[in-house]
Protein backbone atom coordinates (compact mmCIF):
# COMPACT_ATOMS: atom_id res chain seq x y z
CA UNK A 1 0.00 0.00 0.00
CA UNK A 2 1.14 3.63 -0.78
CA UNK A 3 2.09 5.90 1.76
CA UNK A 4 -0.14 8.87 2.06
CA UNK A 5 1.81 12.02 1.19
CA UNK A 6 2.79 14.55 4.10
CA UNK A 7 0.95 18.01 2.43
CA UNK A 8 0.73 21.38 3.81
CA UNK A 9 -2.98 21.87 3.10
CA UNK A 10 -6.02 19.31 4.16
CA UNK A 11 -7.59 17.24 1.91
CA UNK A 12 -10.92 17.29 4.01
CA UNK A 13 -12.30 20.28 5.35
CA UNK A 14 -13.66 17.69 8.39
CA UNK A 15 -11.76 14.76 9.74
CA UNK A 16 -13.12 12.05 12.57
CA UNK A 17 -9.72 12.55 14.72
CA UNK A 18 -7.61 15.21 14.90
CA UNK A 19 -4.17 15.01 16.47
CA UNK A 20 -2.49 17.50 17.49
CA UNK A 21 1.47 16.53 17.19
CA UNK A 22 3.17 14.00 15.03
CA UNK A 23 6.63 12.73 17.47
CA UNK A 24 6.25 9.37 19.24
CA UNK A 25 3.24 10.00 20.95
CA UNK A 26 0.67 11.33 18.20
CA UNK A 27 2.69 9.09 15.78
CA UNK A 28 1.73 5.90 17.90
CA UNK A 29 -1.82 6.98 18.74
CA UNK A 30 -2.74 7.43 14.95
CA UNK A 31 -0.91 4.20 14.13
CA UNK A 32 -2.76 2.02 16.64
CA UNK A 33 -6.29 3.92 15.78
CA UNK A 34 -5.78 3.14 11.94
CA UNK A 35 -5.49 -0.58 12.75
CA UNK A 36 -8.09 -0.73 15.14
CA UNK A 37 -10.75 -3.23 14.88
CA UNK A 38 -14.03 -1.38 14.18
CA UNK A 39 -12.49 1.98 13.87
CA UNK A 40 -12.81 2.97 9.81
CA UNK A 41 -12.62 7.21 10.76
CA UNK A 42 -10.84 9.68 8.90
CA UNK A 43 -7.65 10.79 11.01
CA UNK A 44 -5.49 14.01 10.52
CA UNK A 45 -2.01 14.62 12.29
CA UNK A 46 -0.76 18.56 12.51
CA UNK A 47 3.17 18.43 12.73
CA UNK A 48 4.43 21.66 13.12
CA UNK A 49 7.91 20.24 12.36
CA UNK A 50 8.32 17.97 9.82
CA UNK A 51 11.80 17.58 10.50
CA UNK A 52 11.22 16.44 14.23
CA UNK A 53 14.70 18.88 14.84
CA UNK A 54 13.22 19.95 18.13
CA UNK A 55 11.20 17.74 19.36
CA UNK A 56 11.74 15.43 22.44
CA UNK A 57 12.04 12.33 20.53
CA UNK A 58 14.91 13.13 18.77
CA UNK A 59 16.49 13.87 22.05
CA UNK A 60 15.52 10.71 23.38
CA UNK A 61 18.04 8.12 25.08
CA UNK A 62 16.02 5.52 24.10
CA UNK A 63 15.53 3.70 27.90
CA UNK A 64 12.74 1.44 28.97
CA UNK A 65 12.29 0.18 32.34
CA UNK A 66 10.09 -1.91 34.63
CA UNK A 67 11.17 -0.36 37.66
CA UNK A 68 8.54 1.86 38.93
CA UNK A 69 6.78 1.52 42.64
CA UNK A 70 3.24 1.76 41.03
CA UNK A 71 1.87 -1.30 39.37
CA UNK A 72 -0.14 0.79 36.19
CA UNK A 73 3.48 1.94 35.72
CA UNK A 74 4.86 -1.49 36.01
CA UNK A 75 2.49 -2.81 33.46
CA UNK A 76 2.85 -0.18 30.31
CA UNK A 77 6.38 -0.92 30.48
CA UNK A 78 5.57 -4.84 30.24
CA UNK A 79 3.85 -4.07 27.29
CA UNK A 80 6.47 -1.78 25.88
CA UNK A 81 8.76 -4.89 26.25
CA UNK A 82 6.45 -7.31 24.35
CA UNK A 83 6.07 -4.63 21.93
CA UNK A 84 9.92 -3.98 21.12
CA UNK A 85 10.41 -7.44 21.40
CA UNK A 86 8.17 -8.54 18.80
CA UNK A 87 7.71 -5.42 16.90
CA UNK A 88 7.21 -7.28 13.34
CA UNK A 89 4.48 -9.02 14.54
CA UNK A 90 2.80 -6.17 15.75
CA UNK A 91 3.52 -4.13 12.36
CA UNK A 92 1.80 -7.41 10.58
CA UNK A 93 5.09 -9.21 9.70
CA UNK A 94 5.69 -6.28 6.76
CA UNK A 95 8.63 -7.64 5.34
CA UNK A 96 10.21 -4.58 5.55
CA UNK A 97 10.10 -4.31 9.26
CA UNK A 98 12.99 -4.47 10.91
CA UNK A 99 13.53 -6.56 14.23
CA UNK A 100 14.51 -3.42 16.80
CA UNK A 101 17.70 -3.27 17.83
CA UNK A 102 17.61 -3.78 21.99
CA UNK A 103 20.00 -4.68 24.50
CA UNK A 104 18.72 -6.23 28.09
CA UNK A 105 21.56 -4.92 30.36
CA UNK A 106 19.36 -3.26 32.87
CA UNK A 107 18.74 -0.23 34.73
CA UNK A 108 20.44 -0.48 38.11
CA UNK A 109 19.23 1.92 40.82
CA UNK A 110 21.98 2.61 43.59
CA UNK A 111 21.14 3.24 47.11
CA UNK A 112 24.12 5.05 49.23
CA UNK A 113 21.63 5.20 52.28
CA UNK A 114 18.92 3.03 54.45
CA UNK A 115 16.18 5.42 53.41
CA UNK A 116 16.85 4.70 49.89
CA UNK A 117 17.35 1.07 50.64
CA UNK A 118 14.03 0.48 52.21
CA UNK A 119 12.42 2.34 48.73
CA UNK A 120 13.94 0.18 46.60
CA UNK A 121 13.29 -2.75 48.91
CA UNK A 122 9.47 -1.94 48.83
CA UNK A 123 9.68 -1.37 45.17
CA UNK A 124 11.28 -4.68 43.98
CA UNK A 125 8.55 -6.51 46.49
CA UNK A 126 5.69 -4.33 44.17
CA UNK A 127 7.93 -5.49 40.77
CA UNK A 128 7.83 -8.98 41.82
CA UNK A 129 4.21 -9.42 42.53
CA UNK A 130 3.74 -8.28 38.95
CA UNK A 131 6.66 -10.50 37.20
CA UNK A 132 9.75 -8.03 36.95
CA UNK A 133 12.77 -9.67 37.28
CA UNK A 134 14.30 -7.24 39.55
CA UNK A 135 15.92 -7.83 42.46
CA UNK A 136 18.16 -6.16 45.71
CA UNK A 137 21.98 -7.12 45.30
CA UNK A 138 24.10 -6.35 47.72
CA UNK A 139 27.57 -4.46 47.75
CA UNK A 140 29.34 -7.70 47.49
CA UNK A 141 27.01 -8.89 44.97
CA UNK A 142 27.32 -5.81 42.72
CA UNK A 143 31.57 -5.82 42.86
CA UNK A 144 31.21 -9.85 42.02
CA UNK A 145 29.04 -8.79 38.94
CA UNK A 146 30.40 -5.45 38.16
CA UNK A 147 33.92 -5.21 39.35
CA UNK A 148 34.19 -1.50 37.20
CA UNK A 149 32.11 0.11 40.42
CA UNK A 150 32.96 1.51 43.47
CA UNK A 151 30.58 -0.24 46.04
CA UNK A 152 32.42 1.23 49.00
CA UNK A 153 29.77 3.88 49.63
CA UNK A 154 26.86 1.93 49.01
CA UNK A 155 24.21 -0.26 51.05
CA UNK A 156 22.13 -1.51 47.84
CA UNK A 157 21.47 -2.08 44.63
CA UNK A 158 18.16 -2.59 42.62
CA UNK A 159 18.92 -4.43 39.40
CA UNK A 160 16.62 -6.37 36.04
CA UNK A 161 17.52 -7.86 32.88
CA UNK A 162 14.32 -8.51 31.65
CA UNK A 163 12.90 -5.96 29.28
CA UNK A 164 14.71 -3.24 30.80
CA UNK A 165 17.91 -1.42 28.95
CA UNK A 166 17.85 0.64 25.91
CA UNK A 167 16.13 0.08 22.71
CA UNK A 168 16.30 1.52 18.71
CA UNK A 169 13.22 4.04 19.50
CA UNK A 170 14.30 6.15 15.97
CA UNK A 171 13.11 2.82 14.49
CA UNK A 172 10.10 2.43 16.03
CA UNK A 173 8.84 5.60 15.63
CA UNK A 174 9.63 5.82 11.73
CA UNK A 175 7.37 2.83 11.48
CA UNK A 176 4.65 4.25 13.39
CA UNK A 177 4.63 7.37 10.80
CA UNK A 178 4.75 4.77 8.31
CA UNK A 179 2.47 2.42 8.87
CA UNK A 180 -0.04 5.21 10.19
CA UNK A 181 0.55 6.72 6.58
CA UNK A 182 -0.41 3.35 5.05
CA UNK A 183 -3.00 2.93 6.75
CA UNK A 184 -4.66 6.31 5.48
CA UNK A 185 -3.80 8.85 8.28
CA UNK A 186 -3.01 11.28 6.92
CA UNK A 187 0.07 13.73 7.87
CA UNK A 188 -0.14 17.87 7.62
CA UNK A 189 2.89 20.40 8.10
CA UNK A 190 0.97 22.99 10.28
CA UNK A 191 -0.23 24.54 13.10
CA UNK A 192 -2.95 24.80 15.37
CA UNK A 193 -3.66 28.37 15.96
CA UNK A 194 -7.50 28.08 17.54
CA UNK A 195 -9.68 25.27 19.14
CA UNK A 196 -13.23 26.51 18.67
CA UNK A 197 -15.61 24.40 21.76
CA UNK A 198 -19.54 24.65 21.30
CA UNK A 199 -22.15 22.99 24.09
CA UNK A 200 -19.08 21.42 25.59
CA UNK A 201 -17.62 19.95 22.69
CA UNK A 202 -14.59 20.79 20.39
CA UNK A 203 -16.30 21.61 17.45
CA UNK A 204 -13.43 22.37 14.70
CA UNK A 205 -9.32 23.16 14.77
CA UNK A 206 -7.90 26.67 13.06
CA UNK A 207 -4.67 26.42 11.01
CA UNK A 208 -2.07 28.97 11.15
CA UNK A 209 -2.85 28.85 6.58
CA UNK A 210 -6.41 30.24 7.61
CA UNK A 211 -8.04 26.76 7.34
CA UNK A 212 -11.00 25.39 9.67
CA UNK A 213 -11.44 21.53 10.51
CA UNK A 214 -13.96 20.05 11.42
CA UNK A 215 -13.15 17.23 13.82
CA UNK A 216 -15.09 14.81 15.82
CA UNK A 217 -12.12 14.23 18.58
CA UNK A 218 -9.38 16.49 19.17
CA UNK A 219 -6.23 14.52 20.81
CA UNK A 220 -3.68 16.74 22.79
CA UNK A 221 0.17 15.48 21.74
CA UNK A 222 2.34 18.06 21.48
CA UNK A 223 5.05 17.26 23.87
CA UNK A 224 5.93 20.19 25.98
CA UNK A 225 3.73 22.34 24.06
CA UNK A 226 0.58 20.74 25.85
CA UNK A 227 -0.39 23.43 27.80
CA UNK A 228 -0.56 25.89 24.65
CA UNK A 229 -2.79 23.44 22.69
CA UNK A 230 -4.77 22.99 26.12
CA UNK A 231 -5.34 26.53 26.55
CA UNK A 232 -6.95 26.89 22.58
CA UNK A 233 -9.52 25.05 24.22
CA UNK A 234 -9.97 27.48 27.55
CA UNK A 235 -8.22 24.07 29.96
CA UNK A 236 -5.58 24.94 32.00
CA UNK A 237 -2.85 22.06 31.91
CA UNK A 238 0.53 22.71 33.64
CA UNK A 239 2.84 21.03 31.36
CA UNK A 240 6.53 22.54 31.40
CA UNK A 241 9.62 22.18 29.16
CA UNK A 242 12.30 21.22 31.20
CA UNK A 243 15.99 21.34 29.87
CA UNK A 244 18.24 17.76 30.61
CA UNK A 245 21.63 17.48 29.21
CA UNK A 246 23.05 14.07 27.53
CA UNK A 247 26.76 13.86 26.89
CA UNK A 248 28.19 11.01 24.95
CA UNK A 249 31.87 9.87 25.88
CA UNK A 250 34.70 7.28 25.05
CA UNK A 251 36.53 5.91 28.30
CA UNK A 252 40.55 5.57 27.57
CA UNK A 253 40.25 2.25 30.00
CA UNK A 254 36.89 0.54 28.32
CA UNK A 255 34.98 -1.37 31.05
CA UNK A 256 35.00 -4.84 30.57
CA UNK A 257 31.07 -5.86 30.11
CA UNK A 258 28.36 -3.72 29.70
CA UNK A 259 27.39 -0.87 32.13
CA UNK A 260 23.81 -1.08 33.21
CA UNK A 261 21.66 1.97 33.18
CA UNK A 262 22.97 2.91 36.30
CA UNK A 263 21.22 5.64 38.74
CA UNK A 264 23.87 7.34 41.19
CA UNK A 265 23.03 8.44 44.59
CA UNK A 266 23.94 11.76 42.53
CA UNK A 267 21.34 11.75 40.51
CA UNK A 268 23.74 11.09 37.54
CA UNK A 269 22.61 8.07 35.20
CA UNK A 270 25.22 6.55 32.91
CA UNK A 271 25.18 3.23 30.59
CA UNK A 272 26.50 1.61 27.69
CA UNK A 273 25.98 3.54 24.43
CA UNK A 274 27.67 1.21 21.29
CA UNK A 275 31.07 1.39 22.27
CA UNK A 276 30.90 4.31 23.73
CA UNK A 277 28.94 5.59 26.60
CA UNK A 278 25.96 7.91 27.67
CA UNK A 279 25.66 9.89 31.05
CA UNK A 280 22.68 12.42 31.36
CA UNK A 281 21.97 14.43 34.86
CA UNK A 282 18.96 17.43 35.44
CA UNK A 283 20.57 20.54 36.32
CA UNK A 284 20.29 21.39 39.63
CA UNK A 285 18.43 24.63 39.22
CA UNK A 286 15.79 23.32 37.23
CA UNK A 287 12.91 25.59 36.04
CA UNK A 288 10.57 25.87 33.36
CA UNK A 289 12.74 26.81 29.88
CA UNK A 290 11.33 28.55 26.56
CA UNK A 291 10.14 25.89 23.65
CA UNK A 292 12.98 26.71 20.95
CA UNK A 293 16.01 26.98 24.62
CA UNK A 294 18.32 24.08 23.63
CA UNK A 295 21.36 25.98 25.07
CA UNK A 296 24.01 23.37 26.95
CA UNK A 297 24.88 24.66 30.08
CA UNK A 298 28.86 23.87 29.31
CA UNK A 299 29.94 24.24 32.69
CA UNK A 300 27.80 21.22 34.22
CA UNK A 301 29.69 18.13 33.12
CA UNK A 302 33.20 19.47 33.98
CA UNK A 303 31.16 20.19 37.85
CA UNK A 304 28.72 17.92 38.51
CA UNK A 305 28.29 15.00 36.27
CA UNK A 306 32.40 13.92 35.61
CA UNK A 307 33.05 13.66 39.52
CA UNK A 308 30.10 11.45 39.88
CA UNK A 309 31.41 9.33 37.79
CA UNK A 310 34.83 9.11 38.37
CA UNK A 311 34.02 8.20 41.90
CA UNK A 312 31.38 5.59 40.90
CA UNK A 313 33.65 4.27 38.30
CA UNK A 314 37.24 4.77 38.33
CA UNK A 315 37.87 3.59 35.01
CA UNK A 316 35.89 6.76 33.97
CA UNK A 317 38.55 9.30 35.37
CA UNK A 318 39.74 9.15 31.94
CA UNK A 319 37.24 10.08 29.70
CA UNK A 320 36.65 12.24 26.66
CA UNK A 321 32.88 13.80 25.73
CA UNK A 322 32.37 12.97 21.63
CA UNK A 323 28.78 15.02 21.41
CA UNK A 324 26.49 16.49 23.69
CA UNK A 325 23.09 17.76 23.39
CA UNK A 326 20.02 19.11 25.58
CA UNK A 327 16.59 18.27 24.99
CA UNK A 328 13.32 18.47 26.86
CA UNK A 329 11.07 16.30 29.23
CA UNK A 330 7.31 17.19 28.65
CA UNK A 331 7.04 17.55 32.73
CA UNK A 332 4.15 17.61 35.20
CA UNK A 333 4.99 18.88 37.93
CA UNK A 334 2.16 17.36 40.18
CA UNK A 335 3.61 14.44 40.03
CA UNK A 336 5.83 13.56 36.66
CA UNK A 337 3.53 11.08 35.42
CA UNK A 338 1.67 11.48 32.29
CA UNK A 339 -1.80 12.82 31.81
CA UNK A 340 -4.30 10.59 29.56
CA UNK A 341 -7.83 10.22 28.68
CA UNK A 342 -10.08 12.35 27.73
CA UNK A 343 -11.02 16.26 29.44
CA UNK A 344 -14.51 15.40 31.92
CA UNK A 345 -16.36 18.36 30.61
CA UNK A 346 -14.94 18.39 26.74
CA UNK A 347 -14.88 14.60 26.36
CA UNK A 348 -13.77 14.62 22.87
CA UNK A 349 -10.61 16.54 23.99
CA UNK A 350 -8.31 13.70 24.62
CA UNK A 351 -4.73 14.09 26.82
CA UNK A 352 -1.40 12.39 25.89
CA UNK A 353 0.79 14.61 28.01
CA UNK A 354 3.02 15.56 30.86
CA UNK A 355 5.32 12.20 30.07
CA UNK A 356 8.10 13.60 32.24
CA UNK A 357 10.57 11.73 30.44
CA UNK A 358 9.15 8.25 29.91
CA UNK A 359 7.35 8.59 26.82
CA UNK A 360 9.09 6.66 24.77
CA UNK A 361 8.68 3.31 26.76
CA UNK A 362 5.18 4.34 27.66
CA UNK A 363 3.91 5.35 23.60
CA UNK A 364 3.16 2.34 22.91
CA UNK A 365 0.46 1.31 25.88
CA UNK A 366 -0.43 5.09 25.55
CA UNK A 367 -1.01 4.60 21.74
CA UNK A 368 -3.31 1.53 22.11
CA UNK A 369 -5.28 3.13 25.11
CA UNK A 370 -5.87 6.43 23.81
CA UNK A 371 -7.44 4.35 20.63
CA UNK A 372 -9.20 2.69 22.52
CA UNK A 373 -11.26 4.96 24.38
CA UNK A 374 -12.23 6.81 20.67
CA UNK A 375 -12.84 3.60 18.88
CA UNK A 376 -14.75 2.25 21.85
CA UNK A 377 -15.38 4.62 24.35
CA UNK A 378 -13.29 3.11 27.24
CA UNK A 379 -9.92 1.80 27.49
CA UNK A 380 -9.77 -2.25 27.09
CA UNK A 381 -6.09 -3.96 27.45
CA UNK A 382 -4.92 -1.70 30.61
CA UNK A 383 -7.30 0.58 32.24
CA UNK A 384 -5.19 4.02 32.37
CA UNK A 385 -8.11 5.74 34.17
CA UNK A 386 -6.24 6.70 37.01
CA UNK A 387 -3.55 8.62 34.84
CA UNK A 388 -6.33 10.87 33.72
CA UNK A 389 -6.88 14.65 33.88
CA UNK A 390 -9.53 14.53 36.81
CA UNK A 391 -6.45 14.04 39.47
CA UNK A 392 -5.01 17.37 37.92
CA UNK A 393 -8.43 18.69 38.77
CA UNK A 394 -8.50 17.45 42.27
CA UNK A 395 -4.40 17.81 43.05
CA UNK A 396 -4.35 14.59 43.83
CA UNK A 397 -0.99 13.27 42.66
CA UNK A 398 -0.58 9.80 41.43
CA UNK A 399 1.98 8.34 43.75
CA UNK A 400 4.99 7.04 41.72
CA UNK A 401 8.35 6.68 43.58
CA UNK A 402 10.67 5.69 41.25
CA UNK A 403 11.13 9.23 39.31
CA UNK A 404 14.65 9.83 37.27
Amino acid sequence: MKLVPITSTPRRASYDVVIVGGAMIGSSIAWFLANTVGFDGSILVVERDTTYSACSTVHTNSCMRQQFSNELNIRMSQFAGDFVRNFAAYMGNHPEVPDLAVNHFGYMYLAADQAFAATLRDNQATQAAFGAGTRIMSPDEIAAEYPFYNVDDLVCGSHNQIDEGYFDGGTMFDWFRRGAREAGVEYLAGEVTAINTTSGKVGSVALADGHDIACGTLVNAAGPRASVVAAMAGLELDVQARKRFTFIFNAAEPLSSDLPLTIDPTGIHVRTDGRAYMAGCTPDHDPPVDFDDFAMDHDIFEDKVWPALAHRIPAFERIKVQTQWAGHYAHNPLDHNVIVGPHPEISNFVFANGFSGHGLQQSPAVGRGVAEWIAHGRFRSLDLTPLGYQRILDQRPFVETAII
